[in-house]
């Protein structure tokens, strides 16, 4: 099995010090984060650029744009799994995100064992043919 490669995770979330322990939280679980994000507008490029595997976004973001509909406009180019972080439960937010066919959905604060299942789940539903992305995870 090959250590190196590891599987790429982008993640948008505006609150500086969730954003620390959600990093922390990713590499403890043995992914790589290529990137991070604070805006919707900033979310969008920054998945264009550096084609993660997995985007963990935060739905309330700061500026004009939810992570919602920063994920609607990554969805016109791309298939990438997310996996959405929220604050609350509130229905509204859970149908609104249905429309963009996410992995996951999770309720802050989140922990290792909450995101490692739905990380998992992600990269297998975002396999697409290649193998590297479970290099890291020995799924048989």
């Amino acid at each position: 099995m090959d250590g190196e490669q590891r599987a790429k995770i982008l993640i948008v979330e505006d609150d500086l010090l969730l954003s620390m322990v959600e990093e922390r939280l990713v590499n403890n679980l043995g992914f790589n984060v290529v990137g991070k994000a604070v805006t919707g507008e900033e979310a969008i490029q920054k998945a264009a650029d550096l084609n993660p595997d997995v985007i963990i976004m935060d739905i309330s973001l700061k500026g004009s744009m939810n992570g919602i509909d920063a994920m609607k406009e990554i969805r016109k180019t791309s298939q990438v799994p997310v996996i959405y972080l929220s604050g609350s439960s509130d229905e509204n937010s859970l149908e609104q995100a249905k429309e963009t066919n996410y992995s996951g959905f999770l309720i802050k604060p989140v922990t290792k064992g909450d995101l490692e299942a739905p990380l998992i789940k992600a990269l297998n539903e975002g396999q697409s043919g290649s193998e590297e992305n479970l290099r890291t995870i020995d799924s048989d």
